[in-house]
């Protein structure tokens, strides 16, 4: 909501004008200053600017809503898809139909795990007919990594519903409702971003991804206050742009190597007992010891690969490399449902770590010619650390700081 346009709010023609040639174009931009700031800045009295103000805000606040109204309001509209199902039933199950619509779902995961399988099935998904279980829309693609395969594509739709595809001119019709950017860098997507609010309106778009939104940040993975600010903006935008048109709104996140003074920010995360010890975790910068107890979390978003020693024993089912989701703890807060992608001896899980609807589940999968396809339907419910963390074991392609995940298969 910060972000609306101000010329959008039907203010007097006059201020609207004034607002513009000073360079303030969202709701944010206005309501950041002060009333006797945006005087000085507009060069108008108190009462314009109050009058202004009061309009800007009205708008730009929601009403508020009770639970009973909310209730009123979700029964009247049990009918529409508020919903883009996977068409994996145990992972449907646990989100209560599928990838919700008006909120952000990410994907995050090592290179070549299958993310972006994941969103090639999605966008065959919600380009469908709605009689073969789609959204019978268009999807709007952001590739930012030239990853996106419509061969593949094709290939997913003639497996997965061959009496559809089929059909004469069915494939074209299908790929045709796909439409595919490619940005070359952050300030080429931001330009595109009114034009994408724009085309969910006037292009009955039913699907936004972006893959990956990490490669898109300048300095892919430095971290710093500037990365910060940079996310923020566009969290908050592509946010709006998910309640604004109430469609699914999924992105990719990378994993990045972290550094033992990230870890060990917080007092509470460097608490240690002297009673025994737990592994050697090891990056390629630092290498330290850590003892129990320690914070769950210390491991909360963790992403780990290789094998741990414990003495003279090795336990397959730990790991020595400590990495985290690359966009940092303000992108994990903006985001609804976090899917997780990972492997543990060479199987592949996708895990539901974060829910406002469901407990933390994890299912096994496989990439099929239909892309992925869940061993079994009967997730297994997780608890503490395994929630969040992410293992990525006999596997090399993880990505450290300064360097680009060019590598994930398509």
């Amino acid at each position: 909501m910060a972000n609306m346009l101000i010329s959008e709010m039907r203010l007097p023609k006059s201020i609207s004008n004034i607002f513009a040639a000073r360079n303030l174009i969202t709701a944010k931009d206005a309501l950041s200053l002060t009333e006797f700031e945006l005087m000085e800045l507009l060069d108008v009295g108190l009462s314009e600017v109050a009058s202004a103000i009061a309009h800007i805000s009205e708008i730009t606040c929601p009403p508020y809503q009770t639970a009973l109204s909310l209730w009123k309001q979700q029964s009247e509209n049990e009918n529409h898809p508020g919903h883009l199902p996977t068409h994996l039933k145990g992972l449907d199950a646990a989100l209560c139909g599928g990838i919700p619509t008006g909120v952000l779902t990410e994907l995050v995961g090592p290179a070549g795990i299958g993310k972006t399988q994941f969103c090639l099935k999605l966008s065959l998904l919600a380009s469908l007919p709605k009689t073969y279980g789609g959204l019978g829309g268009k999807v709007i693609y952001i590739d930012v990594e030239s990853k996106f395969s419509s061969k593949r594509l094709i290939e997913i739709g003639f497996s997965s519903f061959p009496e559809l595809f089929c059909m004469k001119g069915m494939a074209e019709e299908m790929a045709g409702r796909i439409i595919v950017l490619q940005p070359e860098s952050l300030s080429d997507f931001t330009e595109s971003l009114q034009q994408i609010k724009v085309s969910l309106l006037e292009q009955q778009v039913k699907l936004l991804i972006v893959d990956s939104m990490t490669a898109l940040v300048s300095g892919e993975y430095e971290q710093g206050p500037s990365r910060q600010n940079q996310l923020g903006w566009h969290i908050s935008f592509i946010k709006s742009l998910a309640e604004f048109s109430q469609i699914p709104v999924v992105m990719t996140n990378q994993v990045r190597s972290q550094s033992f003074d990230q870890i060990s920010r917080y007092s509470f995360q460097a608490r240690v007992a002297f009673d025994r010890r737990v592994p050697v975790f090891e990056t390629d910068t630092v290498s330290f010891i850590i003892y129990t107890s320690m914070s769950q979390s210390l491991v909360q978003g963790a992403i780990f690969t290789g094998p741990i020693q414990f003495g003279d024993k090795e336990d397959p089912t730990r790991s020595d490399s400590h990495l985290v989701a690359a966009l940092g703890i303000n992108w994990a807060h903006a985001v609804t449902i976090r899917l997780v992608l990972e492997s543990i001896s060479g199987q592949r899980f996708i895990k539901v770590a974060k829910s406002p609807i469901s407990p933390p589940f994890a299912f096994p999968f496989n990439i099929t010619a239909s892309g992925i396809l869940l061993l079994s339907d009967d997730g297994r419910e997780m608890s503490g650390p395994q929630i969040n963390s992410i293992r990525h074991q006999g596997h090399g392609a993880i990505i450290h700081p300064m360097q680009k995940d060019d590598h994930e298969s398509d």
